[in-house]
């Protein structure tokens, strides 16, 4: 009976509402932060008080809930989303929780697709931190509503003003002060809550933080508290007012001689409107170490971000109330095989159900179903939509599908779609609107070759990699056609050591990571022809093409060419061979002629092509690949490498030698801010020149600097820097 906890001493209601609550009861919220904002701590503190979890966990103990993957425990970083279930008076929370480190931005792309609202977590004496900034725009990409909580208001440097001020610049967002601090740093104990006017004081006894106490101001205790507060309401109602029309006509009509009448409750719906609409965002804070404004934060969530319902999702009207969800994460469990996350979007999920996947085409069926409660996962007979569910038995879904009740389905929501689009004079294609948005997953620029310690493992390590794969979309494997090694290409170097990591842990396998090499890729300089003729006979048949094609750089940056055909070339031959000639060139621009990278911001025109009947498109796509590849050996080529946007945030004392450093890294400075005492470095630099480079900033700043890093854009290099590469790479330095 484990779904009872948390519901001793209080009326026991019928077991359907406490699993499917209401929808609009529901709450569907993700964290987000920059790396050491306290987002696990703030994670850990709210299912404490909400009832989950016996023992406060803490981050620098080390045994924290959601963070249950051992490497997690040990880099101090969340690297999986992992969603745990809550109830907090009444309302049902599921909480996403995001990764912040920037390798793994695939992750957080992935969650921010479920959730309805977000919480932004600051550590408020650092206020708008780099990797903040990428997750702030991945919310508003997805339209997020979030509220803001500025955290560590006890840590020495913690300024409530500083963080407000920098989320106004740095974000461009409109920050509403619910709440004030009282005292910071050191003398930081408590909040005022300027929406009702009362201060809330935690027990310095309580250790645990669960008791404080809530008294209204008076101006006979705390007369300068009390005008402070009231100044903060009235700013907080004409900001509210000023972008809420339907709030500004009840504070005309009836508050306008005097604000203190406005109730409380008037305030707090149009906050809500307002936190919706996204044209300003809720500003509370606290010390989640310290265990304060965990409870007003909870409160926060359920008052102003969205239920499922009040977020509009576009694809939902053609669905009618048949199922939809979207597998969001895929974990693999020793005993249960692949556990799979889902949000449900519309309709009911139950076990024993056959579900239909749209990406993979393919049929299945869910054999259990649980809710994620914090770390017990609790069997459920069924779910409605708007919740997050757990299912057992998927073998074929990977992150990312989205799920339907069965294939007829699909295809009548996709006519449902055409039919609305032919009115809106839209035309695209059916299955792309009936799939949930899928994940745009970014172009790794690591890779390095991994070996199993023997050729007995082989096959294991392959297994290892297609489970991995399937949790972790932005992880590629190929195989090396010359070599025949097995390649791993990601994110970045602590993607692909936290790959290895879990290889050796959850698989038991120990395997060897070749050197770590930078993806670089390839283009041309000027427009060449080829001819290429393939004359064979194989059996009685004879084989002959005859090709002539031309390639051109463009200013597209993709590495899929663009393919035209001239004038003189028939459809009736385009008809046959279309399918043939597309696969010839692709597989010529996988591998250019200096390194064997991708060749991209190519144009491959088709002059002329003769196929005498008979041949076979085998035959015909490796007539156009060869000549393709012909023309690009005869062109000037260029490589191109990954250059990377770069943030280094670093105490005024270390700027120098940081700067002289990333100069010998081929480094190009945009501009130095001033962040308080630190100076935030801006700029771009060649990946190559950044390998390893965490170690380096450690050494350099006694370990007080972090940095992010982005891949910005691929660029050519200069000749000499090319050569270098190119013998390095033909070995004859």
């Amino acid at each position: 009976m484990g779904y009872i906890v948390g519901l001793i001493g209080n009326d026991i209601k019928s077991l359907h509402s406490i699993i499917n609550p209401p929808i609009a009861k529901i709450r569907n919220i993700g964290i987000m932060a920059h790396i050491d904002a306290g987002k696990t701590t703030t994670t850990e503190r709210i299912l404490y008080y909400s009832g989950y979890t016996r023992s406060l966990g803490d981050v620098d103990d080390g045994d924290t809930v959601t963070d249950f993957m051992a490497q997690e425990r040990e880099r101090g970083i969340t690297i999986q989303s992992a969603a745990v279930t809550f109830d907090w008076k009444g309302y049902r929370v599921n909480l996403i929780d995001t990764p912040g480190h920037v390798d793994f931005t695939l992750e957080v792309e992935r969650c921010l697709r479920v959730l309805d609202g977000a919480v932004a977590i600051f550590d408020a004496s650092a206020g708008v931190e780099a990797q903040t900034l990428t997750v702030w725009r991945q919310a508003d990409k997805h339209n997020i509503p979030r509220i803001c909580f500025l955290n560590k208001m006890d840590k020495t440097g913690a300024s409530f003003k500083y963080a407000v001020e920098s989320i106004r610049e740095k974000l461009k967002a409109k920050p509403l002060l619910l709440q004030l601090p009282i005292g910071e740093a050191k003398t930081f104990k408590g909040v005022v809550d300027v929406v009702t006017k009362e201060k809330l004081l935690w027990n310095s006894d309580s250790n645990d933080g669960k008791d404080f106490e809530r008294k209204p101001l008076l101006e006979m205790s705390d007369p300068e508290l009390l005008k402070e507060t009231t100044e903060a309401r009235n700013a907080l109602i004409e900001q509210v007012a000023d972008l809420d029309d339907e709030f500004a006509d009840l504070v005309l009509e009836e508050f306008s001689e005097n604000f203190d009448l406005l109730p409380a409750e008037k305030l707090q719906t149009a906050i809500h409107r307002v936190t919706l609409a996204q044209t300003a965002v809720p500003v509370l804070c606290g010390s989640a170490l310290k265990n304060k404004g965990i409870q007003p934060l909870l409160d926060a969530v359920t008052m102003y971000l969205p239920s499922p319902e009040e977020h509009n999702y576009e694809f939902l009207q053609w669905y009618k109330d048949d199922l939809c969800a979207l597998a969001f994460k895929v974990l693999h469990d020793k005993q249960r095989g692949p556990l799979v996350f889902m949000r449900i979007y519309s309709g009911t999920i139950k076990p024993q159900l056959a579900i239909h996947n749209v990406n993979g085409n393919c049929t299945e069926r869910i054999s259990r179903l649980l809710l994620p409660f914090a770390d017990q996962h609790v069997e459920i007979p069924l779910l409605t939509a708007g919740n997050i569910a757990l299912t057992v038995g998927l073998k074929h879904t990977a992150t990312g599908d989205t799920i339907v009740s069965s294939k007829s389905s699909a295809l009548a929501a996709a006519r449902r779609a055409e039919r609305e689009g032919e009115k809106k004079h839209k035309h695209n294609n059916e299955a792309e609107r009936v799939l949930l948005a899928g994940v745009e997953i970014p172009e790794p620029v690591f890779f390095c070759t991994i070996e199993p310690p023997s050729v007995s493992k082989q096959p294991d390590l392959e297994h290892a990699l297609k489970c991995l794969q399937r949790e972790d979309p932005s992880l590629k494997v190929r195989l090396d056609p010359d070599s025949g090694q097995t390649v791993l290409c990601g994110m970045g170097e602590l993607h692909i050591e936290i790959i290895h990591d879990r290889i050796k842990r959850e698989y038991g396998l120990e395997t060897y990571l070749g050197p770590l090499q930078v993806a670089y890729r390839e283009t041309i300089l000027n427009s060449v022809r080829a001819t290429d003729t393939l004359d064979r006979t194989l059996g009685d048949k004879r084989h002959l093409v005859t090709v002539e094609v031309e390639a051109r750089p463009i200013e597209t940056s993709s590495v899929t060419p663009v393919i035209e055909y001239a004038e003189s070339i028939s459809e009736g031959l385009l008809k046959v061979s279309q399918e043939a000639i597309k696969s010839g060139i692709h597989s010529a621009c996988l591998q250019g002629p200096l390194l064997g990278s991708p060749v991209q911001d190519v144009a491959i025109t088709l002059h002329s092509l003769t196929i005498h009947p008979g041949t076979s498109t085998t035959m015909i796509s490796a007539c156009v690949s060869r000549c393709v590849q012909k023309a690009l050996k005869k062109a000037d080529k260029q490589v191109l490498e990954p250059l990377m946007s770069l943030e280094v945030t670093v105490a005024r004392d270390y700027l120098s030698p940081v700067l002289a450093d990333l100069a010998q890294r081929r480094g190009n400075i945009q501009e130095i801010q001033t962040r308080q005492d630190n100076k935030v470095v801006i700029g771009f630099v060649p990946l190559a020149d950044i390998m390893g480079y965490s170690t380096v900033l450690r050494t350099l700043t006694s370990g007080s600097a972090t940095f992010a890093l982005e891949l910005s854009t691929y660029q050519a290099m200069n000749s000499q820097d090319q050569n270098t590469l190119l013998n390095r790479r033909s070995g004859l330095t």
